[in-house]
């Protein structure tokens, strides 16, 4: 996290609740920017660099969750999103597409910047030199090694690349989609089934290592994978 103070885009249309989330957000030490629309946070966000994005889902150029689609072609930028709909298919679909946290309003503003503060605990927080400890594993992301239960894991590529996506990560669902993007890349000959195949083996030597345990690697029925946070 770059700095003592998070910097936060807010892109919001509505005045009203805009001024009491940048209140609300500054006020707990956070810097905030406020877009009223899709395009402008586009281009601001092309200029500057944020530590995460609350977004409207209702935008009058551009739904929110093409706008987050967008934010995240440069980096993976931690999102809420604020809806106005609570509808099961809006919250599925923010999650499909690696929403770290979904809002209803109207909401407590206590509670949202509560979310924030988890969400950038969870995702950015500074990680040391060597080993970084993410629930109950150890990643050496320069040496390309993970241990689990202080046993470093023997990984095939693609193991170690759909591990250290959900370590990124943790907590958040990741969509087969996603996982394929940034794990196969341009392996056109793969599909679903080839994740499910790697998910599996992956369990597997988990288990080998610490059967007791529960399952870290969570399966979500139509949305994806998440890694378990304590």
């Amino acid at each position: 996290m770059r700095g003592t103070m998070p910097r936060i885009l807010l892109v919001e249309d509505e005045a009203a609740i805009a001024e009491t989330v940048v209140y609300a957000l500054r006020a707990d030490g956070l810097a905030v920017s406020h877009c009223l629309s899709a395009g402008d946070a586009l281009r601001l966000a092309g200029t500057e660099g944020f530590d995460l994005a609350i977004l409207d889902v209702g935008l009058p150029d551009m739904g929110g969750f093409a706008l987050c689609r967008e934010l995240r072609r440069e980096r993976d930028l931690p999102v809420i999103f604020l809806t106005a709909q609570a509808a099961e298919a809006d919250r599925v679909l923010g999650l499909e597409i690696g929403a770290d946290d979904y809002v209803a309003k109207p909401f407590s503003l206590r509670e949202l910047v509560a979310r924030v503060r988890v969400v950038l605990r969870r995702t950015q927080a500074p990680a040391p030199e060597g080993f970084r400890c993410v629930a109950g594993f150890e990643h050496d992301t320069e040496g390309h090694r993970i241990r689990y239960r202080g046993r470093v894991l023997d990984l095939t590529r693609y193991e170690y690349g759909l591990l250290a996506q959900l370590l990124h990560r943790p907590g958040a669902v990741l969509s087969r989609a996603q996982l394929m993007d940034r794990v196969w890349g341009d392996a056109l000959d793969s599909g679903d089934r080839t994740i499910d195949t790697h998910i599996k083996t992956l369990r597997a030597k988990l288990r080998t290592v610490d059967a007791d345990t529960p399952d870290p690697i969570r399966t979500h029925r139509g949305l994806g994978y998440s890694l378990v946070v304590d």
